[in-house]
């Protein structure tokens, strides 16, 4: 099909992680892609100033040990004894003591007041994944853009965790192993079609958009062995319970890729 992506994701050659020195050109959310600031061969965690369960942190660099902060995100990173390779951000709520104990190098101020955090050290990263936390939890307008934002920048596959949730963008075709009776949701943020195998309602033959139809609590069939999922364009927000992070992981890194230029909202 048109939509899909040629390569997958984990055959793709790594490169050893490195920062750029780039220091006063951070990447613009908007901008088109170029070479990044931050490169990672194993993973990138992405540490927000939002809300962080006792676990968050821990379980995000347990998978994805390169550590960025979006601005607040560096305080975080401090307080529980990690130092961040690189803060992106307005920089407009990092505390002076923090900015003191981080290397000058480190940060990256975007002014551009268009886009959240989460636009900006997403936009600025590359790697095979990615995981972000302290990104759901406290606002829900923050939360709206941040998963507006996962729709549109999908140079890499991403995962937000929250207290109860794993929130990623649909790659154009999901496997992954669920037990039976497991909530999976489904809201698109763009008019999507699609189709299932597992799913107790299956989605196949619906015109979902944000206005429209959506698949908020679905579930996995009593006899289902596990879930497939197929999408026609960008643009479906797959939410899963937390408990399956390490297998959404799985799936989305051996997923196909959209095109860069694949329409979605």
């Amino acid at each position: 099909m048109d939509w899909f992506a040629i390569e997958n994701g984990t055959k793709k050659t790594r490169v050893p992680f490195r920062v750029r020195s780039m220091v006063n050109q951070p990447i613009r959310p908007d901008a088109p892609m170029t070479a990044p600031l931050v490169e990672s061969a194993t993973g990138l965690t992405l540490l927000g100033g939002g809300e962080l369960g006792t676990d968050d942190l821990s379980d995000a660099l347990s998978l994805a040990p390169d550590l960025v902060a979006a601005d607040y995100g560096a305080t975080h990173a401090l307080a529980a004894g990690h130092l961040p390779l690189a803060v992106f951000g307005d920089m407009d709520s990092v505390p002076p003591e923090v900015r003191a104990r981080l290397p000058a190098d480190r940060f990256h101020l975007i002014s551009d007041q268009d886009s959240t955090d989460f636009d900006k050290v997403l936009a600025n990263v590359r790697g095979p994944f990615a995981i972000g936390v302290g990104f759901l939890g406290r606002r829900i307008d923050h939360e709206l853009a941040n998963l507006n934002a996962l729709v549109r920048l999908r140079h890499v596959p991403c995962l937000l965790i929250g207290a109860r949730d794993v929130v990623f963008a649909a790659p154009p075709h999901l496997a992954m192993p669920l037990a039976p009776g497991t909530r999976v949701s489904l809201f698109p943020l763009a008019p999507v079609a699609g189709t299932s195998d597992g799913l107790h309602w299956p989605i196949d033959g619906l015109a979902m958009r944000p206005d429209g139809l959506h698949g908020t609590s679905n579930r996995m069939a009593s006899s289902a062995a596990g879930l497939e999922l197929s999408f026609e364009a960008p643009g479906m927000v797959i939410i899963l319970p937390r408990r399956v992070l390490r297998d959404a992981l799985t799936a989305l890194r051996q997923a196909p890729r959209w095109r860069p230029h694949s329409p979605a909202i």
